[in-house]
């Protein structure tokens, strides 16, 4: 089971978190499984960005983006070179440590 790293984000985990992912599982199913509320407005389905993360270590480790999730990517708020969307992320036994951007692209926000 990988260890994830989660890093301060004001409104989801202030003080950053550190969880144990399931191999097999997305990271966003992971995130949301511990108690860290990620956007995630297209339920995990690669059609937004509001899972976007930044995977500040770890990241080669990780299977290749498709080209629609790079597609979606090119709209991402923040995108960086080490962005994916956290439902498309399979987590196998690499530890990841990731960032949740300040901001998304979701105009219809729920808890707001």
């Amino acid at each position: 089971m990988p260890t994830l790293t989660v890093l301060p984000h004001p409104e989801l985990c202030p003080d950053g978190r550190t969880l144990e992912g399931l191999s097999g599982s997305t990271l966003c199913e992971a995130l949301l499984d511990h108690g860290v509320a990620i956007e995630h407005a297209c339920d995990m389905s690669c059609a937004c960005t509001t899972c976007h993360v930044i995977v500040r270590q770890g990241f080669a480790t990780l299977e290749p983006a498709s080209e629609e999730e790079e597609d979606l990517l090119d709209k991402a708020w923040g995108v960086k070179p080490q962005s994916r969307l956290s439902c498309q992320v399979r987590l196998a036994r690499q530890d990841l440590t990731v960032e949740i951007p300040r901001y998304t692209i979701n105009h219809a926000r729920e808890n707001h």
